[in-house]
């Protein structure tokens, strides 16, 4: 896990923040030395769309949490497809703390994620398989489920389809019988899955 660094942060004052607001100083305010100083620049930007390419390129150097925050926060709401593809690039980061962020924001933005989902459940990568499912988690669309289903059904790692078939126990429905019936039968020494589609059937099954 990257270490977190500390920085002496300083108020930023009346006069700093009279410097011209306009994009390309704020831009230039995202390298300042002062955490603060780039706090506030990240939080200006958000009145301009184009700078999530910016934004993007901060949250990938920033080591400070409070401004990482910001930065997710702005990009979050600016939601267009830069802000979407840096924050999935964050997926695949060693940093825990940056990962946990890009899932969170990636929460957020269910209409923009949607037309990616399937591409990230099918990525090489299966810790980012497995994040893809954490954000289904909220993502409140209507092909969840079907997701969830071919999931079960494809995925090769153990992990992902545990991940998937827990969610699965929440939002499954009849029509996800037969698939939690064959994700017993392709893992048929693993414990947990077991008892997580067993769990999810009878709920399916009592519902």
């Amino acid at each position: 896990m990257a270490l977190i660094k500390k920085q002496t942060s300083e108020p930023v004052t009346l006069e700093e923040r009279k410097r011209p607001r306009d994009f390309a100083h704020l831009v230039l305010e995202l390298m300042n030395p002062n955490p603060a100083a780039r706090r506030w620049a990240a939080r200006d930007l958000v009145v301009y769309p184009e700078a999530t390419a910016a934004l993007v390129i901060c949250l990938e150097r920033e080591m400070d949490v409070s401004v990482r925050e910001v930065v997710l926060t702005t990009l979050t709401r600016l939601g267009d497809e830069v802000a979407v593809a840096g924050l999935v690039e964050c997926l695949r980061s060693e940093d825990a703390a940056l990962r946990n962020g890009a899932v969170d924001a990636m929460k957020q933005l269910p209409d923009e994620v949607a037309p990616i989902m399937r591409g990230l459940l099918s990525d090489a990568d299966r810790d980012v398989r497995i994040f893809a499912v954490n954000i289904l988690e909220s993502l409140r669309h209507p092909e969840v489920e079907a997701w969830l289903i071919e999931v079960i059904e494809h995925d090769a790692e153990v992990n992902v389809c545990a991940t998937a078939v827990d969610l699965l126990g929440e939002v499954g429905s009849v029509a996800a019988r037969e698939a939690l019936v064959g994700l017993r039968a392709r893992f048929p020494q693993e414990p947990y899955v077991q008892f997580a589609a067993d769990l999810a059937l009878r709920r399916i099954d009592e519902g």
